[in-house]
This record gives C-alpha cells, sequence and structure tokens, in this order.
C-alpha cells in the first residue's frame, strides 16, 4: 500500500497543498480556518498520513526540533525538568532531542555537534561546570541558547535559575528555629557554580544568624552522588566534627548521610538532623522522610523551553534570566537537638 502524501489529504479534503500543510502544522494552523483544518487533520487521520519533519525543514530552513543537553540522566533531578521542556515545546509543534553527558566534556562536544549536525534550532543546557569554553564557543557562533540551573559569566544568554542561595537559608533558618548551633554542610563539587552557589549561601546563613561558624563543619563532595555524601560524612565523623545537623548539597548527598548512620548506629534525628536538596521523588518513602528544599523542576523545565522559542523566533530579543523562588518540605529528618 502506498503511503499517502500531503497531496492525497489536500485532494481529499478540497483544499490547497499549502493549506493542508498549515493546517497539519501546530505552529501554523492559527492561520487557518478553524473547520477547515478539522477537516485537514480529520482526513489525514483517516488516511494514516504522517508528516515528514526532514522534508518540512528542507523546505522552511526549520527542523522543528531543539536540542536538551543533560550531564547525568541518573540524577533524579533531570527527568521532571526534561519532560517540563517536552511539555513546552509540544504546544508549539516541536519537539526535543535529548542527550547526556556524563559530565564528560569531551562526550558533550560530540553530542553537541551531534545535534547541531541534525539542524536542531535551539540548545536548552543544563550544566552547572564554573568553567565551559565550549558554551563560549557556541555563543560565538550564534546558536541559540537557553541555560537550566545557572547564569554563566563573560556573555548574556538567557538563564533558569532556582533560587539557591534563598532555599539554603530557609534550610538553615529551620534547623536554627529547632536550636541547632553546629550545623555541618556536605558541599557540592566546587567545579559546579551550584555547589559554589549553595556553599556560599550556608555559610552567609549560618554568620548572619550567629551559628557556629566552624570551618571544620564543612566538607566538600567531589560529586552529586550518594557515595561522595557518605564518604564526605564519613571524613567529618573520623576528624571528630561536633555536630547536630547536616545540610546536604543535594538529596542524593543527604542518602549517603543516611548510609552513614546505618553503618555506625546514628539515629535520625534523635542524634543528627539532615537537610537535602532538591525534592527528588520517594524522599517521602525514606526512614525517616527526608526534609528537603524543593525545586519546581516541571516549571522550570516549561519555562526554559518558552524562552528558547522566544530566541528562536526573534534573536534580537535582549537575554533575561528567571529566578524560581523555592520551598521547604519539612518532614522527619529534623528534630530538636537532644543535646544543647
Amino acid at each position: 500500500m502506498q503511503t499517502p502524501t500531503l497531496r492525497d489529504v489536500a485532494e481529499a479534503a478540497g483544499v490547497h497543498a499549502a493549506t493542508a500543510s498549515r493546517a497539519l502544522n501546530p505552529a501554523t494552523r492559527g492561520l487557518v480556518n478553524v473547520d477547515t483544518a478539522r477537516r485537514v487533520i480529520k482526513v489525514a487521520d483517516s488516511l494514516g498520513y504522517r508528516p515528514n519533519p526532514i522534508a518540512r525543514g528542507l523546505k522552511t530552513a526549520r527542523s522543528g526540533t531543539v536540542g536538551v543537553v543533560i550531564p547525568d540522566l541518573t540524577n533524579p533531578l533531570f527527568p521532571p525538568i526534561a519532560r517540563g521542556i517536552e511539555r513546552g515545546l509540544e504546544a508549539a509543534g516541536y519537539s526535543a532531542l535529548l542527550v547526556n553527558t556524563d559530565n564528560d566534556s569531551g562526550r558533550e562536544r560530540a553530542q553537541v555537534e551531534s545535534l547541531l549536525s541534525r539542524q536542531v534550532e535551539g540548545l536548552i543546557v543544563a550544566t552547572a561546570l564554573v568553567e565551559h569554553p565550549l558554551l563560549e564557543e557556541l555563543h560565538r557562533r550564534g546558536v541559540p541558547m537557553v541555560m537550566v540551573h545557572r547564569r554563566p559569566d563573560g556573555f548574556e544568554v538567557p538563564s533558569i535559575l532556582p533560587d539557591d542561595a534563598a532555599g539554603v537559608r530557609l534550610a538553615v533558618e529551620h534547623l536554627a528555629a529547632l536550636g541547632h548551633r553546629r550545623i555541618a554542610h556536605l558541599a557540592g563539587p566546587t567545579t559546579t557554580s551550584t555547589g559554589v552557589v549553595r556553599a556560599r549561601a550556608f555559610h552567609s546563613a549560618v554568620r548572619d544568624l550567629g551559628l557556629d561558624a566552624d570551618p571544620s563543619l564543612t566538607t566538600t563532595c567531589a560529586l552529586w552522588s550518594e557515595e561522595s555524601g557518605a564518604v564526605a560524612l564519613r571524613r567529618l565523623l573520623d576528624g571528630g566534627a561536633d555536630l547536630t545537623a547536616v545540610v546536604a548539597g543535594n538529596d542524593l548527598i543527604a542518602l549517603g548521610c543516611y548510609d552513614v548512620f546505618t553503618e555506625r548506629g546514628i539515629e535520625c534525628p534523635a542524634d543528627i538532623s539532615v537537610v537535602g536538596f532538591n525534592d527528588m521523588p520517594f524522599l517521602d518513602k525514606l526512614r525517616p522522610p527526608l526534609t528537603t528544599v524543593a525545586i519546581p523542576h516541571h516549571e522550570i523545565g516549561t519555562e526554559a523551553a518558552r524562552l528558547l522559542l522566544d530566541a528562536i523566533g526573534d534573536p534580537t530579543r535582549p537575554s533575561r534570566s528567571v529566578l524560581f523562588p523555592l520551598s521547604l518540605v519539612v518532614r522527619g529528618s529534623t528534630a530538636a537537638p537532644a543535646r544543647g
């Protein structure tokens, strides 16, 4: 059976091929009479017609796709962001091509070049690396981009950021209100702007609240991972750190704390309280459920898609950043210290 063409759809619907094309493209459907568009869509469905995005791209110089660059798909932070991006793109008739870089700069460059060779119209880059020469190069080449989770230094591109500093302050204020004074911070990697910003915010909050600003209560994790969190907490405890609470750089690092508690017979929150960051799925199933700073991941993804579509539609539009407010989700991993 021969595959139906756009011309077949147009003839069956009694319209010109250009009208059928506009009716079948969500981005141009508004240019067609509503009843006509419905008729064309119904005919296309009955014939089993499927648009060819490659052919459409050759005619319009638009592929209808954007690239999404994710540093680590195993991190539960990123799938809901990707879902939000997809939702934001669908309304405009766009789709996403997603690549995972494993935080490897060589792999990232290869993946980005692969996306560009597929004629993506822009990139949404979810990375927090402090040093990122590839982004500067892409900016010079005029590739439309939106950054998720960081604002790059040295050049202007649209950015979507959670208010990390305010989120960390919420965590420290919560612990201080419970009576904690010696609070440790298991910071994220210093190679990431997220790790740097959250650590800086932690120290500012401790100082502003008049808590014990002991440098020995802060240690840095090599990775944003459960294993790195466990290694970091063991390092503090083995060094004799006197603490009653922990603010973890993210939820995975907080999970590493739980591992150490089990190993060493430490009761949470009776002995040590813990606050995470991100509010990834299933934290309420932990024992105890984890108190954490919630980030609106899906909304961030949707807004990133909107900003990129704006940049594609009008390359002269000034770059702007959107800062999302965060909230604290209090669960069972925090309580008043057993000792003053």
